[in-house]
Parts: C-alpha cells; structure tokens; sequence
C-alpha cells in the first residue's frame, strides 16, 4: 500500500472548481501586485486569527526576516531561538548580523523550554523567538512573563501553527509583539508556492511593517528607513482566499488521524498512552501528547507534523520506506551542530533534549485526505520492524 508523506492533489480535487476559478479571475484581471485580493485575504486570515493586523508577505522565512527588522534588530545584538526548529528561524538573526542564542528544547513538546531561558539573557539579547513546532504551541506565561521581566520582545513563529490555540484560548500569534506565519503548501494552509504573514495587535509596529514590505517607502519612492520587496503575490493571496474556509475541517481531520494513530500504536502493543518519554518493554514507540487538549479547546494542536519517537530511527525509516510509506526528519541536525553555525563555539552534547530528538524523531503521514487503512498500515509497517529486531 502506498502512502505518501503528503499529497497535495488530493486536496485540490476536492477544491478544484473553487480554485480554477480563482486562478482564471486573477489572470482575467491581471491585478498581481498587493491590490483588492491581498486586501480580502489580509482582512480574511485576521478575523480567523483575531489578529487587529495582518501583512500578507512573500514567504514564511520573510515574514521572521521582516519582524525582527520592525523590532529595529541591530548587528551584534542577541536573539534567543530554539536549537530545534527549522533553518529559517536561526537564519534571519545571522542575516540581520545578530546572533542567535540557543536554548534546548522541553522532552514532552520539543518546543523551547521556558525554564533555561533567564541564564541566556544578557544585556545585548533583544528578542525571543518561541517556535509552535508542530502545530502546538509554547509555553507562552512563562516566556511572556520574562520578556516583560527584561523588556524583551517576543517573535513568535507560528509557521507550523495557523490557528493553533494556546491553552487560555488565544491563538498563537496573538500572545507575543509579531507573529509570523508560512503558507508554504506543505502548511496546513498553503498556496501554489511561497507565501507568509506577520501579524500584530500594536498600530505602530502594522504601520513599520507595511512599509518595510514595500522595500521601506512611503510615499512610493520615497524612503526613510531601508525594507525589501516582501510582498505576497496576489495570486497566492487567491487561492488562500479559497482554502481558508476549509481549514477547521483540514485540521479537524489531521486530529483525528492523530487519535488514530495513537489507538493502532496501543492496540499494537507498542504505547500505553500518549507522553511517555522513556522506552520501555511497553513503550517501544513514544507518541506525541497534545498537552493542551484537556483545556477543551478546537485548536489544542493542529498537526501539521505527527512526530514519534522510535529507537533505530534510520532502520525504521528505511523499512517504512521500503513499504512506500513515506517520512520525514524534522529536524536531523539542530543548529548549535550546524557547521555554519560552528563559529558560536557550541559543542555536542549542549542541548542533550534537541540532540535526542534530533536522533530518535520521525514525522509520519497526517494529512487530511490519509484513509484509516493507510493509518494503519503505518503502524503495521513499525510494529513489524520492531518485532523482528
């Protein structure tokens, strides 16, 4: 049986109509730069988020680009950032010739862990940049708490977590100064290419945004500060505009193939619950927990990825592989080993939570289109490598 990581086709069949149509609109009208479209989707995603501002950008990785240069980041000051999370994160401070300070990850979410971050900070660190792996949130008290504490701003990176609830029911973007999001199309909510967003609930800092999207000019052609050319195509801006009502029921379905899941990986023998974090005769594989769900929320974790942790990793990955079951690594090397990260002087064994889950994790398919039989499939697949180890 075959079953793909992700198949986006899937997903357009069942939108097909809606967004043929969105496309012919845009090439009739030839309205590609900002315009009516990003307008609708701007106002759009910031009622779904309830978010007062939201700037439609040209990635993700932009969008963290774009925040940390409305915080006025300057060359030499420190941001702290997960080691465990994707490149883009670490890559903008170095970018903007900061520096990225690293901290490790909580055993239990893989999100940073609040309680290491009072050490780090030192006069230079200017931000804190929480990232909602996975499609769950941080521990947004603590880390907002401690910002306040030193006057600290904090970015939050919510590219795996469109419409992810933290526990007091706010969604994620809306806790920090900046939120940033991708719509990458692997992204619960994706275009037909790059697209991203930064939103605020501060006037001033929606005001410096726009401005910095357009390479800092206003008027046109006329600047006070430097920006770049961070715009989201309006053709992107459409087909998110058709996408985006279906999103609670995409995500609705992503949990329930998480629950899934987790009733084949303890029917199998191989979990007793969800949260385990040692292996054990009982507890071959560690399942992810949603730790916010008993807070009755709709949005407790959105899945973008479904992560387990499973001894002999690579020879579980190359068995799946072998049954056309297809995986992922997020993330094999977190970057304090980064070799381009090698002149910061950290060393194996810094951050031994994010080295093991750099080691151990594998993300299997949880998009919405996923049959139960594919589901359990999978968890055959692992629990006949396990068996026959």
């Amino acid at each position: 049986m075959k079953v793909p990581l992700l198949d986006l086709k899937a997903q357009y069949k069942t939108i097909k109509p809606e967004i043929d149509a969105a496309l012919i609109r845009m090439a009739e009208s030839q309205s590609l730069i900002l315009g009516p479209e990003v307008e609708l989707f701007e106002k759009n995603i910031s009622k779904y988020l309830d978010s007062k501002y939201a700037i439609g950008v040209s990635s993700g990785t932009d969008a963290l680009l774009i925040a940390l240069m409305a915080i006025d980041l300057k060359p030499g000051d420190e941001v702290i950032i997960p080691t465990y999370s994707f490149f883009a994160t670490a890559g903008v401070v170095s970018r903007l010739n900061a520096k990225p300070v690293f901290i490790d990850s909580d055993p239990l979410t893989f999100n940073l862990d609040p309680e290491k971050l009072k050490s780090l900070i030192n006069k230079k660190t200017k931000a804190i940049v929480p990232v909602h792996l996975y499609g769950q949130s941080s521990e947004m008290d603590k880390i907002m708490e401690i910002a306040a504490e030193y006057n600290l701003k904090v970015i939050e990176d919510g590219a795996q977590a469109i419409g992810t609830q933290y526990k007091d029911g706010r969604k994620v973007g809306n806790i920090g100064h900046i939120g940033c999001f991708s719509f990458y199309p692997s992204k619960n909510l994706g275009c037909f290419g790059d697209g991203g967003l930064v939103t605020t609930n501060d006037e001033t800092l929606a005001e410096k945004l726009r401005i910095l999207r357009v390479h800092g000019g206003k008027p046109k052609y006329y600047h006070k500060i430097i920006g770049g050319n961070f715009r989201i195509d309006a053709i992107q801006a459409a087909v998110l505009n058709v996408k985006l009502p279906h999103l609670d029921s995409w995500t609705k379905k992503r949990q329930e193939n998480a629950e899934l899941y987790t009733k084949f990986f303890i029917e199998g023998g191989l979990a007793e619950s969800e949260g385990k974090l040692k292996y054990d005769d009982k507890n071959k594989v560690l399942l992810p927990e949603p730790v916010y769900k008993k807070y009755n929320l709709e949005h407790y974790h959105i899945y973008n990825q479904y992560v387990i942790r499973v001894e002999n990793r690579d020879e579980a990955r190359k068995k799946l592989t072998e049954n056309e079951v297809g995986t992922e690594i997020y993330y094999p090397v977190p970057f304090h080993l980064q070799e381009c990260f090698a002149d910061l002087g950290y060393k194996k064994g810094d951050f031994p939570v994010s080295e093991w889950c750099a080691k151990d994790s594998i993300a299997l398919p949880i998009y919405p289109e996923l049959t139960n039989d594919q589901i359990e499939f999978t968890v055959k697949t692992i629990s006949d490598f396990i068996k026959n180890k």
